[in-house]
């Protein structure tokens, strides 16, 4: 075990800068804090360093005792954390998809987490985001999936490309929407089926409701719309897989 007592120091100050997203995104790693996540990612093999300001419950090799100044400075979260992963980022690659979601601009952290919790919950197979949807390893992403990152591909990328190639694999491909769109019940399952999540305030663009094979929405009184995340837990457990 190493100590660190600076908050001058290099390996704080790099740390530290797995704030913000383009030093994730450069380095390939980020943080997860507390016990819960910090287990889910030593399970998924995922950790290179573990901090902690006082006794390290896990038998690690690369652990690092700072001082709470240091934690603090560390730490995102608003309640007190002693323990710290920093982990590098999974490369996930999906195989034998039958369900999946693609999220389409998604913005707020927690929203994102708790789609992707859903989707694990629900035996979902793989989440492809946008390239404008917020970043996965954000702090409050991070937390709102309760360790559920480490247990499905969530892949970033074009989502038109991405939905071409999942028709070509057989995918019904189901666009969420207020317009021109049929109930749930007048939607059929089939084997394959990929359902598009969008924008908090806009929805799912337009150009992929026109690619889509169907639009769907949720029968509802009182409300036109939901929060996405509410949204996409009614769809996913409607379609879950049955087998």
């Amino acid at each position: 075990m190493e100590n660190i007592v600076s908050l001058q120091n290099a390996k704080i100050k790099k740390w530290t800068s797995l704030h913000k997203k383009k030093d994730r995104d450069l380095t390939g790693l980020f943080l997860v804090e507390g016990e819960h996540l910090i287990g889910e990612a030593l399970a998924a093999g995922c950790v290179e360093d573990i901090i902690t300001d006082t006794d390290c419950p896990y038998d690690f090799t690369s652990v690092y005792q700072v001082t709470q100044a240091i934690m603090a400075k560390l730490s995102e979260n608003v309640s007190e954390v002693h323990l710290i992963a920093v982990c590098h980022k999974l490369d996930q690659a999906p195989n034998h998809l039958n369900r999946v979601i693609l999220l389409d601009g998604v913005q707020d952290p927690g929203n994102l987490g708790t789609l992707v919790r859903t989707a694990v919950s629900f035996s979902y197979d793989a989440v492809y985001c946008s390239e404008d949807t917020c970043d996965l390893y954000n702090d409050k992403a991070v937390r709102s999936t309760q360790g559920a990152l480490f247990h499905i591909p969530v892949i970033r990328g074009n989502l038109m490309d991405i939905m071409t190639q999942l028709k070509k694999e057989g995918f019904t491909v189901i666009a969420t929407s207020l317009e021109e769109s049929h109930k749930m019940d007048e939607i059929p399952e089939t084997n394959k089926m990929a359902f598009i999540f969008g924008n908090e305030g806009q929805g799912v663009h337009d150009d992929l409701q026109a690619a889509a094979d169907d639009r769907l929405r949720i029968d509802m009184h009182g409300f036109e719309s939901l929060n996405v995340a509410v949204a996409g837990g009614i769809v996913m457990y409607a379609y879950r897989p049955k087998d």
